[in-house]
């Protein structure tokens, strides 16, 4: 895909969080094959929709975030 062109060539972190319930849930993973190093993760979340991730407290992985901004940041 054009708007992946140059993904193996970012050496930064990447954090993806997706639900999974998503209807593009399919992107991000597709996104995540071509990263490479070993400071990215995809983060699926559980029955998600893409909505929950905006504005449900609940679901949102604050600790998690935080945990890998402070690893890699």
């Amino acid at each position: 895909m054009r708007q992946f062109t140059y993904a193996d060539e970012i050496d930064s972190a990447v954090l993806m969080v997706h639900g999974e319930k998503a209807h593009s849930c399919y992107f991000s993973k597709d996104a995540f094959k071509l990263l490479k190093g070993d400071n990215k993760e995809l983060m699926i979340i559980p029955g998600a929709s893409h909505i929950d991730l905006y504005d449900n407290m609940d679901v949102i992985p604050f600790d998690h975030i935080e945990e890998f901004v402070r690893k890699n940041i």
